[in-house]
């Protein structure tokens, strides 16, 4: 059986959760905060860096884009990308773009978790703009389809789902919803999907001081 390293307030964590209860993959789930001392991530990722998926025969699989990519090459059924090479590149790009936005909001957490004498607001500001940056282009793609592309749950909805999830979470003062609508919908039509149910993000302390 496979075992995932996970963080349960994490976006990646979340994507590769989400990936193997849609495929019917059991697995079983560690929790761990990758920032304090004791965290077990060094020793199955180089990076330190969650989450990672370790295997039956004890190797290791991790970055989530990877990881979903692996776990849709070794179990392809029900397939999450498309067939084709255009839709596939499409679904890629939305992931490339939701990985950005996560990105940058991890790094304004951080941010915000500094004392208010050492944060600096210009480079807040900087990754405030590639969130909202991000959430023009996804609600544009997204315009008034049920599904992030083409018709049928994907990749696609797996990354941008999550992306929403976490804002909700970590984020609750930014006024995205109202902003963007079509997202919001989406974002309620996947968080009834039992996948998404299943592993809504809350967060974790942190017990370590990494600041």
């Amino acid at each position: 059986m496979y075992r995932l390293i996970s963080a349960t307030p994490s976006p990646y964590a979340r994507k590769v959760r989400i990936q193997l209860i849609e495929k019917g993959i059991p697995f079983e789930l560690i929790t761990e905060v990758p920032w304090n001392s004791d965290t077990a991530t060094p020793q199955h990722n180089p990076l330190e860096k969650l989450p990672v998926l370790l295997l039956p025969d004890g190797g290791s699989v991790f970055e989530s884009r990877y990881i979903n990519e692996w776990i849709e090459a070794k179990h392809p059924e029900p397939p999450l990308v498309p067939d084709g090479i255009d839709g596939r590149l499409a679904v890629k790009r939305l992931e490339v773009i939701v990985d950005g936005a996560c990105d940058a909001l991890v790094l304004m957490f951080w941010e915000n978790a500094r004392s208010e004498s050492l944060r600096s607001e210009p480079w807040t500001a900087r990754q405030r703009r590639k969130v909202d940056g991000a959430l023009r282009e996804l609600t544009r793609v997204l315009g008034d389809n049920v599904y992030c592309h083409g018709d049928r749950f994907s990749q696609a909805d797996i990354s941008v789902g999550t992306l929403l999830g976490y804002l909700r979470v970590r984020f609750p003062q930014l006024a995205w919803a109202e902003q963007y609508p079509n997202l919001a919908r989406l974002s309620e039509r996947l968080e009834d999907r039992p996948s998404f149910a299943d592993t809504r993000p809350v967060p974790q302390t942190i017990r370590d001081a990494v600041v």
